[in-house]
């Protein structure tokens, strides 16, 4: 019932359409709030998600990228002028194109960037014209409820934004049978987000689901940059990141040097509280997550794989940072998503074989490559069948206005304001007769 009231409440809203400079207006707001209160609100988002304080202000940072990128989406919306004249039935006419606002948004947040993953829901929305009614994850409402409250204290009016938190089943159930729902735009695992998909046929459907991210080191690459930027990375936020580096790939004759400089980074990350400055990994997001990541690993390690660091419980929910070897793809630490601080190291003769193993899961959001030979590298660019694809940067690396999001099962959208805004708008044409 809560729901249905929401999307009443969403549809009032719509009948009075808010002018661009207004949602641009409102946008700029919470960019400006967000920088006021950075640090009490990545404390929200480091004591609710148990993500580590450094990751957390990164986080709060980016969400005003979000809204401040939504903000300019909102101020050039516009549509384009159709040449009619070039056949013959178009002679006389004039037409242009008027943008839409697709309708009213069900929204579903994921629990590991609670406030920048709704921040891309919400502020394209805004940008777009479309009222939302967001559902955010049970682990991390707070982060929404907070950006909520920054949106209403900007002026938005009631109606507009409308945050409901209980079971995704039955709130996801409405927004999916709800004809007045136009779109529903879900960030999440990717079994769940497909059936969304086939529920909803007549949605528009949004999707940015899991990855089993892998990261290509050729022999000529700098192995100290690598190893740097591929230990932070892959176990920032205890590896809960749909992006976070899972597969590494090193060619044959530079996998012990890698290594050696590899593992030591590895192992000197911080495990502990997450509200503490110097923690780098965190606890994961609950007792069942631990449970399954553990039994992963275990898994792994009875079909032949040998942990080289890690495997084991600091305390608690905190796993500490694990790198497997001897691995291969039919090992679920390969195949599926771990969402956890779980590497596999393997390694390869040819850049073409390094391909056909990053390629081997059913998932293609974002890959990287570490080399110095730009022929190789523009090679993976284009044979990697991801999304993204980083060069000389771990494949965790997102900047909010580029275009994010995957292939094959890893999702069938583009996120980043320009795009969602896009996603979100219908064309209207209109003929004018001269």
């Amino acid at each position: 019932g809560e729901t249905r009231r929401a999307i009443d409440a969403a549809e009032r809203a719509m009948r009075e359409p808010l002018p661009a400079h207004k949602r641009a207006e409102i946008l700029v707001k919470v960019a400006g709030s967000l920088g006021r209160r950075h640090d009490e609100i990545a404390r929200v988002i480091a004591e609710e998600a148990g993500k580590p304080l450094k990751q957390a202000k990164v986080e709060v940072s980016r969400a005003m990228s979000t809204y401040t990128f939504a903000a300019v989406e909102a101020r050039k919306l516009a549509g384009e002028v159709v040449p009619m004249d070039a056949s013959q039935a178009g002679e006389g006419k004039l037409a242009f194109t008027l943008l839409q606002p697709v309708g009213i948004v069900g929204a579903i947040s994921p629990f590991n960037f609670p406030l920048n993953l709704v921040a891309h829901k919400l502020a394209p929305s805004l940008a777009a014209g479309c009222a939302v009614v967001l559902k955010p994850a049970s682990q991390t409402p707070l982060s929404a409820l907070l950006l909520a409250e920054l949106e209403t204290e900007a002026g938005l009016p009631p109606g507009w934004l409308n945050v409901i938190v209980g079971p995704a089943s039955e709130i996801g159930d409405v927004l999916v049978k709800d004809d007045r729902v136009r779109a529903i735009s879900f960030t999440g695992s990717s079994d769940v987000g497909w059936r969304l998909r086939e529920r909803a046929p007549r949605k528009k459907v949004l999707l940015e689901l899991g990855n089993s991210t892998p990261v290509i080191v050729q022999g000529d690459a700098d192995l100290d940059v690598a190893a740097e930027k591929l230990a932070v990375n892959s176990f920032s936020f205890a590896g809960q990141s749909c992006i976070s580096t899972q597969r590494i790939y090193l060619q044959k004759w530079i996998a012990d040097d890698f290594m050696e400089r590899f593992i030591p980074k590895v192992e000197a990350l911080v495990v502990g509280d997450p509200t503490e400055e110097a923690t780098d990994v965190g606890p994961v997001v609950d007792d069942g997550a631990r449970d399954r990541i553990l039994t992963w690993i275990d898994e792994a390690t009875n079909e032949g794989a040998t942990i080289l660091t890690g495997g084991s419980v600091l305390e608690g929910r905190l796993i500490r940072p694990t790198v497997l070897g001897n691995v291969n793809l039919g090992m679920k630490v390969c195949r599926e998503e771990v969402f956890g601080p779980v590497v596999t190291i393997d390694s390869y003769e040819s850049l073409d074989d390094a391909i056909l193993l990053a390629n081997g899961t059913r998932y293609g959001l974002q890959a990287g490559i570490f080399t110095e030979s730009l022929p190789s590298a523009l090679r993976a660019a284009q044979r990697l069948r991801f999304g993204g694809v980083t060069v000389n940067e771990a494949p965790t690396f997102r900047a909010d206005q580029m275009p994010y999001g995957g292939v094959k099962d890893s999702g069938n959208t583009r996120e980043g304001p320009a795009y969602t805004v896009r996603e979100l708008s219908e064309e209207r044409v209109v003929v004018v007769d001269l």
